[in-house]
């Protein structure tokens, strides 16, 4: 797939193999991971890094296949989302720390154009997420506010 913002092809990436059962060496304790999702979501980890987290140390290589749930959908289940999605978080927080990196240096053009694009991706993933009824129908982005919704 090519880059959103440039002129040339993008770069490929590993992909998980097919598996429609669960390794025999798998850490397959279906409470158990459970109570570690809820537990790491609680001390403040996003789903990405709590996934990561149970690969690495805990031996789930993919939640879905042990638990037949997402992480998402777990979190869901015990009331732990967040108000705004991880990806759109992270783009927030990258605009946000653009915008303060040009409140020092005001000539940075490149940082200009590269704020500009960020902040592009995120309207339209505002977008995407109102009209899946992720978000608020009148939800807006405003880099004025960002930072207090960050902040939640």
């Amino acid at each position: 797939m090519a880059r959103m913002h440039a002129r040339r092809r993008g770069s490929s990436g590993s992909v998980r193999p097919y598996r429609t059962d669960i390794p025999e060496w798998s850490n397959t304790d279906l409470a158990e991971i459970e109570k570690l999702i809820v537990g790491m979501k609680k001390d403040g980890l996003s789903s990405s890094v709590i996934g990561m987290t149970l690969r690495d140390k805990y031996g789930v290589p993919d939640i879905k296949l042990v638990t037949g749930k997402r992480i998402g959908t777990i979190l869901k289940e015990n009331d732990l989302v967040s108000e705004i999605p991880e990806d759109l978080r992270n783009l927030m927080q990258k605009a946000l720390g653009m915008r303060n990196h040009l409140s020092e240096n005001k000539k940075d053009l490149h940082n200009t154009r590269q704020l500009q694009l960020t902040e592009s991706k995120v309207r339209r993933l505002v977008r995407y997420y109102i009209k899946s009824g992720k978000l608020p129908k009148g939800w807006t982005y405003k880099p004025e506010t960002a930072e207090i919704l960050l902040s939640r």
